[in-house]
């Protein structure tokens, strides 16, 4: 029941809020995410190192139709309800600095929001899959519609539209793998199981990947559907953001690793090589793009598409330690990712502007902003001990086995991704003194609070990443079993 709990907890508190106001809301929110985290901490502690699923509900949804409300974690699945669990009450945290108005609704769509994320995560049910990929969407487009900046409308309006149309191809290819599973008179089932044991021909997994495909690579996003992402993360309120990038792209990447992989192997053994260019394409891409922003928040926006690729081709090498580099990849890019753009956050508040060439000489007064900014900034450029070097490691060295020049040419992301973040800290932690300089102040207690367990978190994977590694091999090895047979 640990993951019925985890599942339902976040909306009771949700609608619980509707009856708070103001900062009552806010600690009412938090407290319910910290107890959302140590649950599934607690899950993490009962758990076995194997392949199995654990903490199963398997009961009767729309029985006549072999529908069912099926939901369990394995390996996989517990890293990132872990991420999940440990980002989201940070990320409310972070929001305290904030006056919000109709603050009540604005918790309340961050804790349903968190349901639709572990929903996806734990569903086991190719229906309940799409049904909570789909509740994930909602509560994000009010939060960015509703609190984002000047162009939120328009914004929003084009994420939803991307987002929608991908979930529907998806929702086809179910339906139609749906209607397989009932060939020769078998009951029909949407089961992942049922799905994975199909035998489709090498053209139906050729269309079916493609349909299936496209509501991954929107999430994630690769390059060329990515054009969403630098204009809904720049505009949205920071939470929002923090979500998007922090959480919400990894539905993508475990979608490819939970679905796609297992259910057309042919298919994207056919079609990895396109992504595999796709997805090289996109490493590239957004870091040069990145190296030509002058907005921090924006900066970051395409350092994170230039990430995800790696992660992306990752999964599409089809090794081992690109698929276990994708998952420690992960939890890293979600830490790192969320303290930066927390960090952006500060910066906007203390200065009122997020132009590089406004900025300079902010280090001086702000050691403790500095520091911690230093350090997430060189997890992201994946410096050996922190939390980005094991996962970039590792998905370099898988996309090389797949093929040696796509690894050489991936392995540029971490130069480029050097020039882009260590200029940005030069220009706006210790370029030449501005109008900022002697006014900025330092961290907050409550600022701190969110970012010491941010940068803990960077070492604790860089210097133990075996503590994750060893709970996603199991799962990961019995998908790379499935793709293979």
């Amino acid at each position: 029941m640990l993951t019925v709990f985890l599942l339902l907890f976040p909306v009771a508190a949700a609608l619980l809020l509707h009856f708070a106001k103001g900062n009552a809301a806010r600690v009412m929110a938090l407290g319910a995410a910290l107890v959302e985290f140590v649950v599934a901490v607690y899950a993490a502690v009962l758990s076995q190192v194997t392949a199995q699923t654990q903490f199963e509900v398997n009961l009767p949804w729309v029985a006549s139709a072999g529908i069912n409300f099926h939901v369990g974690m394995d390996g996989l699945s517990l890293v990132l309800v872990l991420l999940t669990a440990f980002l989201v009450p940070l990320i409310i945290l972070a929001s305290f600095r904030h006056d919000y108005p109709n603050a009540s609704a604005f918790y309340a769509l961050i804790l349903f929001m968190q349901t639709g994320l572990i929903g996806v995560f734990v569903s086991l049910d190719a229906f309940l899959f799409y049904f909570f990929w789909e509740v994930a969407l909602i509560p994000i487009y009010f939060l960015a519609g509703v609190w984002g900046s000047e162009r939120r409308i328009a914004v929003t309006f084009k994420f939803f539209l991307y987002t929608i149309i991908g979930s529907l191809f998806m929702l086809a290819a179910f339906v139609y793998l749906y209607f397989q599973t009932g060939i020769h008179g078998a009951v029909r089932s949407s089961d992942i199981i049922a799905f994975y044991n199909l035998t489709l021909s090498s053209d139906q997994q050729a269309w079916v990947f493609w349909l299936i495909f496209a509501a991954f690579a929107v999430k994630m996003p690769i390059f060329p559907f990515h054009t969403w992402q630098p204009d809904t993360y720049t505009e949205s309120p920071t939470p929002a953001t923090m979500l998007l990038s922090g959480i919400m792209l990894k539905m993508g990447i475990y979608g490819c690793l939970r679905w796609l992989l297992p259910i057309v192997p042919k298919g994207v053994s056919h079609w990895g090589p396109l992504v595999m260019v796709l997805c090289i394409i996109g490493i590239i891409y957004g870091a040069i793009i990145a190296i030509r922003q002058r907005d921090v928040k924006r900066l970051i926006a395409y350092s994170s598409l230039s990430h995800v690729g790696l992660m992306a081709a990752g999964v599409f090498s089809l090794t081992m330690m690109g698929l276990q580099g994708t998952v420690i990849q992960m939890l890293a890019h979600g830490v790192n990712v969320v303290g930066m753009f927390f960090i952006a956050d500060i910066i906007q508040r203390r200065t009122g502007t997020r132009d590089i060439s406004e900025l300079g000489g902010l280090t001086k007064n702000t050691p403790a902003l500095s520091v911690t900014f230093l350090v997430l900034l060189l997890s992201t450029v994946a410096l050996p001990l922190t939390a980005g070097f094991v996962g970039e490691f590792l998905l370099l060295g898988g996309v090389y086995q797949y093929n040696h020049w796509m690894g050489a040419v991936a392995g540029v992301t971490i130069i480029l991704g050097a020039v882009y973040l260590l200029r940005m800290f030069q220009r706006v932690m210790l370029g030449p003194d501005t109008q900022f300089t002697a006014t900025i102040k330092d961290l907050t207690g409550s600022e701190l609070a969110v970012l010491v367990p941010l940068i803990l978190m960077v070492f604790w994977i860089g210097l133990f990443p075996g503590t994750f590694l060893r709970i996603s091999e199991p799962a990961i090895m019995q998908i790379m079993t499935i793709v293979n047979r």
